[in-house]
């Protein structure tokens, strides 16, 4: 018998949740359904040139910290964008927490000269300026609406939490990767767990399939990283402004999908509820954190006082017109990247 993770059981909760909610609200989700008449078509098309900019300013984050310890110069801004474009798309397809982003950035960058450890920090450098500058934001937004009286008491503790998960998961990963003693404790306990789940899916005819001194180089080199980013902290310029400017990119795709509507939504609520959608949906196994993501937004917003028709209309409209797009190119770029360069590796490696 396969027994559940915690991220398992969350997920599974939350879709008995959804299921609840769309039992309940099944009136609302019927409105919503006949609000797609009125989309703007003109007003949506421009979803398509916004999300290749928001990837291209994803991108950056990367690759301006790439940039300034010496790589990819030869690589195009073009090139750029559609390898963040495929990082997402990777991530949306696999369900594995993200670690088959990592794993495909890194064999993609190796084929420009970059260390996979050096690669895996550029993108631990994204999440994490991601995360601070969306904590800056969030802050903004919630003073924005207190000023505007559209605050309740929901989404200041929701805001709250989330500024605690952020701040205690940049407080740990400073923790491990600033000490190496803490690093090989790390490194060799996620050789120990990959080697017992490889040991009970393989019925034990797998052992010690995973070897710790990789990993451990592997962190080594996280370290070095980060050292080197504490004795030039001019590194990370760059990055931290781009990643202020993906923040408030991505809730302004959101802001022109409900637009496409008719419902011009404050941004501040809409940034909120992206946020927490976020945040919660990237602990979910499934693809992209489908289902999680849209109850969370829905839920949100309508406690946020949005109604709960054009909650679900705008989420719905919003979410399956952005993921089309990261699907349909990313596939198209991932298999031009494939035939280029030959099968990637899989995950583990």
């Amino acid at each position: 018998m396969v027994k559940l993770t915690w991220r398992g059981w969350l997920t599974i909760v939350t879709l008995i949740l959804l299921t609840l909610v769309v039992i309940g609200a099944w009136p609302e989700i019927v409105s919503a359904w006949n609000m797609l008449d009125q989309v703007n078509l003109w007003i949506l098309a421009l979803l398509v040139p916004l999300q290749f900019i928001s990837y291209y300013i994803t991108g950056e984050i990367m690759f301006t910290y790439l940039r300034g310890k010496g790589h990819l110069y030869d690589m195009s801004r073009l090139k750029m964008t559609r390898t963040a474009l495929e990082l997402n798309f990777v991530n949306h397809v696999l369900p594995s927490g993200g670690a088959a982003g990592f794993s495909y950035f890194g064999w993609v960058l190796s084929r420009y000269g970059v260390r996979a450890g050096r690669a895996t920090m550029s993108q631990i450098i994204r999440y994490a300026l991601t995360f601070v500058t969306f904590v800056i934001l969030l802050v903004v937004a919630v003073i924005v609406l207190i000023a505007d009286h559209q605050m309740n008491r929901t989404t200041i503790l929701l805001s709250f939490i989330l500024t605690l998960m952020t701040v205690g998961g940049m407080i740990g990963l400073v923790y491990v990767i600033g000490n190496q003693v803490r690093i090989k404790k790390v490194a060799r306990f996620v050789a120990r767990t990959a080697n017992r789940l490889v040991s009970f899916f393989t019925a034990g005819r797998r052992q010690n399939f995973v070897k710790s001194s990789p990993i451990e180089d592997f962190f080594d080199e996280l370290h070095d990283d980060y050292l080197a980013i504490k004795r030039d902290k001019k590194l990370l310029r760059w990055p931290f402004i781009w990643a202020f400017v993906a923040n408030i990119f991505d809730a302004i795709l959101l802001w022109v999908a409900f637009g496409s509507l008719g419902y011009w939504l404050n941004p501040a609520i809409l940034f909120i509820a992206w946020g927490v959608a976020s945040s919660v949906s990237a602990l979910s196994v499934t693809p992209g954190g489908a289902g999680v993501y849209e109850t969370i937004m829905i839920a949100v917003l309508a406690s946020a006082g949005v109604k709960p028709d054009v909650a679900i209309a705008g989420t719905l409209l919003a979410r399956i017109a952005l993921l089309m797009l990261t699907i349909v190119f990313g596939y198209v770029f991932y298999q031009f990247t494939i035939a280029k360069y030959g099968k990637r590796p899989p995950i583990s490696q």
